[in-house]
């Protein structure tokens, strides 16, 4: 599969099989994400992987899922997780205002790789970050950016085109329905 095929592939997943993912795949996204473009190459990211069974449903605890469609979005038991990225930003050390420009390429780096090796993704942004930096020891000089849920998809999202909400749903048949804008809608040529 060509990069563009995977970049049109991607989806946000919610629903996961019970499969654990293998660590060696884990170390390979973030090896990813490490090597991703950052700010006068300042790096300011950090990352835990969270694989342990006995952690994960903690972890679940702390985020909230699906806006649009909650509970509904929620993954059910059984359909969970079965590993999460925490992407940090360490305090004073990216440009000022620049840190969520190297999150998002970087988390976007995992995210393809994960695809790649047939992994689905969801970042999650709603986290009760104090409970999950006591839950994981991270360290006051740290922030929570965000939550990366893995896992091997059980759903297939369904793309819309874009009418007149941004809000996605789920049909009678419980597969989730996205609306993205169309190309033409979003593409300037030389001017606006």
């Amino acid at each position: 599969m060509s990069t563009y095929e995977i970049a049109l592939k991607r989806r946000s997943i919610r629903r996961f099989k019970n499969i654990a993912i293998p660590y060696e795949i884990l170390e390979k996204c973030v090896n990813a994400a490490r090597l991703a473009p950052s700010a006068a190459n300042l790096q300011p990211l950090e990352y835990i992987i969270v694989d342990d069974e006995q952690l994960l449903p903690r972890v679940f605890d702390t985020l909230r899922w699906a806006k649009y469609i909650a509970p509904a979005g929620d993954p059910p038991p059984g359909h969970r997780p079965t590993a999460y990225i925490v992407v940090l930003i360490k305090r004073g050390v990216g440009l000022e205002n620049l840190e969520n420009y190297d999150v998002g390429l970087a988390v976007e780096n995992i995210i393809l790789v994960a695809i790649e090796e047939g992994i689905g993704s969801c970042c999650v942004h709603s986290v009760g970050r104090d409970r999950l930096k006591e839950l994981l020891n991270i360290p006051e000089d740290y922030i929570v950016s965000l939550v990366l849920a893995l896992g091997y998809p059980d759903e297939s999202p369904v793309v819309e085109e874009f009418r007149e909400s941004p809000e996605y749903w789920k049909d009678r048949d419980n597969i989730l329905h996205v609306p993205k804008r169309g190309l033409k809608d979003i593409l300037h040529r030389n001017n606006f």
